[in-house]
């Protein structure tokens, strides 16, 4: 058999061309556009606050992971391991959320410390209520799914699940005003889920996100209790208010509010800070931009359809 005479080829490296391709490429580093962050402060470790939020998650739902071997006698000494090492690791991935939070806006009073600290004392502090609130919305995937057959193939599979239960986690962090972290946990949780829940929406109980992909749930969104939703759904803003200069105002209210027990079908869109009243149901594919009333049902006309027989008559 022949060699084939390409087989031991290596190419030439021309040093001058590599030296040009840097030159130009380290000359888009020197400026402040934000895609850099040379010769700054420290931010988060991507890798390091996954960890972080998976230990929850484990916390939340203990023995679903596999990372564990648990029983109901160790479980104790498992939760303190697990809590103590976060509570370290978390507040140094805080701190240093915070620190490069003070640097980009200058701020002079900035107990990073202290913050750090409240941040995550406060979130931990909350654990058992979310483990509880948990409960419900896994019970509620249950009662409202026909295909669910007990409630551990709910935790171990559904995607809505996993998304909610980060979300709350993450929600903990930005109505403590951290940086960074909470939007790296969300969507971490829509890689995972194909379901976007910005961690500053405000989710009531027994929520249920049913098959869940493609659901977006905008920051100021405020859910009810007992309010089913589909995949395909958009809760989002219908407009950006701005100031006097023209800039995007954040953090308005700019999202809807779904009162409770409301039912979203797959694909509809709800733009704008308007409300979806106590018990309505909003149909498949549906566009809507103004508030409705209690007990509403709002629905699209049916497509006219064409259906062409392949068979000859």
């Amino acid at each position: 058999m022949k060699e084939c005479p390409n087989d031991n080829f290596v190419p030439e490296i021309r040093t001058g061309y590599l030296d040009d391709v840097v030159r130009k490429i380290c000359k888009t580093y020197e400026d402040s556009k934000g895609i850099n962050h040379i010769e700054g402060f420290n931010l988060p470790n991507e890798t390091e606050v996954l960890h972080i939020l998976q230990d929850f998650v484990e916390i939340i739902f203990p023995g679903y992971s596999g990372r564990k071997a648990l029983n109901l006698k160790s479980i104790h000494y498992s939760v303190g391991e697990t809590l103590s090492r976060v509570y370290l690791q978390l507040t140094d991935q805080i701190s240093r959320s915070f620190r490069y939070n003070c640097e980009m806006n200058n701020c002079k009073d900035c107990n990073v410390p202290e913050m750090s600290e409240k941040a995550v004392k406060n979130l931990i502090g909350r654990l058992p209520e979310i483990r509880e609130i948990m409960k419900l919305d896994v019970m509620a995937a249950f009662e409202g799914d026909p295909a669910a057959r007990n409630l551990d193939e709910i935790v171990l599979s559904y995607p809505g699940i996993k998304a909610i239960t980060m979300q709350r986690i993450a929600h903990e962090l930005y109505a403590s005003n951290v940086p960074l972290i909470p939007r790296m946990m969300g969507e971490y949780a829509h890689t995972v889920t194909g379901i976007d829940i910005h961690p500053g929406a405000k989710l009531g109980k027994s929520m249920f996100i049913d098959h869940g992909t493609g659901v977006v749930i905008g920051e100021t969104c405020e859910i009810g209790n007992n309010v089913k939703i589909y995949q395909g759904v958009t809760l989002g803003a219908l407009s950006f208010p701005k100031d006097a200069c023209g800039k995007i105002i954040k953090g308005a209210k700019r999202h809807p509010t779904i009162e409770d027990d409301v039912t979203i079908y797959s694909g509809a869109t709800i733009l704008g800070n308007i409300v979806i009243g106590k018990g309505s149901m909003i149909g498949g594919n549906v566009w809507l931009t103004e508030s409705v009333e209690p007990g509403t049902r709002v629905t699209i006309s049916p497509p006219e359809l064409k259906i062409k027989s392949g068979k000859k008559v």
